[in-house]
C-alpha cells in the first residue's frame, strides 16, 4: 500500500473530489482526517472509509477563518504528533459568469478567501509540523483556469495565485524534504456544478467539453483523486513545485 500508516488531512472532504480522494487514500492505507464545513457530509464519507475496514477522523472547520485553521492543526499535532500529507481541496467559484465590469467586491473577496487564503494558511500551519519531522507531501488544488478564463476573473486569479504560492512553497520547503505540488483540473463532473444548472444545460456543457477535450470526455472525481494519490506518495519524491493539469488534454 502506497500510503500505509500515513497521517493525512483532506480539506473539502465532503465534496465529490474530496470524497474520492479520502476513499482512495484510505484504500492505500492512510489514516485520513476529513475536514469540511459540512459535518454531516464528512460523517457519510467516514462511514464509507470504515466500511473499507479503515480508520479516520473528522475535524469540522471553516477554512476562511484563520482561528479555526489554527485550531485544526493544533488538534492534529496534539492527537497524532505528526502530519504526513495535506491535500487542500476546499474551495469553489462564487463569482461565476461575472463580466469584467461587473466584478463584485464581496464575491471577489470570498473567492480569494476560500481558494487562495485558505490554501496559504493551511500550508503555513502544516509546514510547522512537517518541517520539524523533515518530511511532508502537500497537494494544492488549482484549476485549469489558472491560465485565465473569461467570466471567471476572481476565481482564475485565485487559482493562479495557488500555483504561484505552490512554487514559492516548494522553493522554501524542499530543504525539509517536503514536496509541494498543485493539481489543475478541467471540468469535473461534480454535484455542486450539476446542481447549479438545469439538466439540459449540464448535458449541453458536458457534451461541448467532451468534443473539445482530446480524451473525449469530462473528468470524474476519481481522475483527480488518482493524481493526488501519486503526488502524496513517495513515488513522486523528486517532483515539487509543479502544476499537473488533470484535463483530458484540454487547452493543449
Amino acid at each position: 500500500m502506497r500510503l500505509k500508516n500515513k497521517i493525512s488531512l483532506v480539506t473539502g472532504a465532503a465534496g465529490d473530489i474530496g470524497r474520492a480522494t479520502v476513499l482512495r487514500f484510505a484504500d492505500e492505507g492512510a489514516f485520513v482526517i476529513l475536514s469540511d464545513i459540512n459535518a454531516s457530509g464528512c460523517e457519510k464519507v467516514l462511514a464509507e472509509v470504515e466500511a473499507l475496514g479503515r480508520k479516520g477522523a473528522i475535524i469540522t472547520a471553516d477554512v476562511i477563518k484563520e482561528d479555526q485553521i489554527i485550531s485544526m492543526f493544533d488538534k492534529i499535532k496534539a492527537d497524532y504528533k505528526r502530519l504526513d500529507i495535506l491535500v487542500n481541496i476546499a474551495g469553489g467559484d462564487y463569482e461565476n459568469d461575472a463580466s469584467i465590469d461587473g466584478i463584485g467586491y464581496e464575491k471577489m473577496s470570498y473567492n480569494m478567501d476560500v481558494n487562495l487564503k485558505s490554501c496559504m494558511l493551511c500550508c503555513r500551519e502544516a509546514s510547522k509540523i512537517m518541517m520539524d519531522q523533515v518530511y511532508g507531501k502537500i497537494v494544492n488544488m488549482s484549476s485549469l483556469t489558472w491560465r485565465g478564463s473569461p467570466m471567471q476573473f476572481s476565481y482564475s486569479a485565485s487559482k493562479g495565485g495557488v500555483y504561484a504560492f505552490t512554487r514559492s512553497s516548494a522553493l522554501a520547503l524542499g530543504m525539509f524534504n517536503i514536496n509541494v505540488n498543485a493539481l489543475a483540473p478541467a471540468l469535473i463532473e461534480v454535484e455542486v456544478i450539476k446542481n447549479g444548472m438545469d439538466a439540459e444545460t449540464w448535458a449541453a456543457l458536458k457534451e461541448d467539453c467532451a468534443t473539445r477535450y482530446p480524451m473525449g470526455r469530462v473528468g470524474q472525481p476519481i481522475d483527480v483523486a488518482n493524481c493526488a494519490l501519486f503526488l502524496a506518495s513517495d513515488e513522486s519524491s523528486f517532483i515539487t513545485g509543479q502544476i499537473i493539469e488533470v484535463s483530458g488534454g484540454a487547452r493543449l
